[in-house]
């Protein structure tokens, strides 16, 4: 028998895979035992409810986002390349054969309004990028408005990939925050000269 740790990793996993495929709605406990290969009594001993499994799936997503960013700003040296590398992260991404959009933006779509801990869970992980982006705008030495405005292109590229079924809008993005960083840099310069 395996430990509480190793069959909760396992019931995440498989949740976590099945609900990115078909939707939290669309798939029942039972298929994630089946998955996960853990029985439901099981289960619900590690996971009070679905909505606690559903919010230990968005953390594990978080942990899995987090890692994507760091792997790909890692070459990066100055805080502009690791913002553009932000959205060809997100081109890499939106090639997968398996993208679907975003795990966040979905999962709230189908619970946010009912589930406050679902809601909070993906206010949290949201909240952390733009926080993200927004140490990066300041180690560029950028006006503090230039964060947002950068997190809500990255956002938009993820649901406009997933909708219209290409990766296109990725590369949109990164050429509208290319703009945004000069500009922001071409008033930086203006205001520092005067």
């Amino acid at each position: 028998m395996i430990d509480d740790t190793s069959a909760r990793e396992q019931v995440v996993r498989a949740a976590d895979e099945l609900f990115y495929a078909r939707g939290v709605h669309a798939v029942g406990m039972d298929a994630v035992r089946t998955a996960a290969g853990v029985s439901l009594k099981r289960i619900y001993a590690l996971f009070a409810s679905k909505d606690d499994l559903i919010v230990a799936v968005l953390r594990h997503r978080t942990q899995v986002w987090d890692a994507g960013l760091a792997s790909a700003t890692e070459r990066a040296t100055t805080a502009r390349e690791r913002i553009l590398a932000i959205f060809d992260f997100l081109d890499s991404w939106f090639r997968q054969p398996d993208f679907r959009g975003c795990a966040f933006i979905n999962t709230n779509g189908e619970l946010g309004g009912s589930s406050e801990a679902v809601a909070d869970a993906v206010r949290e992980q949201k909240a952390a990028f733009q926080a993200y982006v927004a140490r990066l705008v300041e180690e560029l030495g950028g006006p503090p408005a230039l964060a947002p405005q950068l997190a809500i292109l990255a956002e938009g590229a993820q649901t406009t990939a997933a909708i219209a079924g290409t990766p296109d809008a990725a590369q949109h993005a990164r050429a509208a925050a290319e703009t945004l960083l000069d500009a922001a840099a071409r008033l930086h310069t203006v205001g520092g000269s005067r």
